[in-house]
């Protein structure tokens, strides 16, 4: 799963996008388009949007809002990095974190 958009990782879409794959961060992370956020369980390469918000209403319902739950990101080290990169990702170091991003 690749970001196509850049800004800072919502709940929300990371709870529609956990059931098509593993990810790799959690909500709340500033992300770029390029960034690679997940792997797909099928093996495909997909665009998502991991900043997209709920939209609101001023309508309340009593059953209308689910609780999102989350599963733990699988963390990125230089080691799982390596190991799971594909031929055209990069690997990008920083001193607080280890990021994939696409070839571009």
């Amino acid at each position: 799963m690749t970001s196509m958009a850049s800004g800072k990782s919502s709940g929300f879409s990371l709870w529609g996008l956990q059931d098509r794959g593993t990810l790799y961060i959690g909500p709340g992370v500033e992300v770029y388009a390029g960034m690679v956020i997940g792997n797909t369980s099928k093996g495909e390469e997909m665009r998502v949007n991991p900043t997209k918000g709920k939209e609101l209403t001023n309508i309340r319902a009593a059953a209308s809002d689910e609780a999102i739950q989350l599963t733990p990101p699988y963390e990125l080290s230089i080691e799982r990095g390596l190991e799971i990169m594909a031929e055209d990702e990069l690997l990008e170091i920083t001193p607080k974190s280890a990021r994939l991003r696409k070839r571009i």
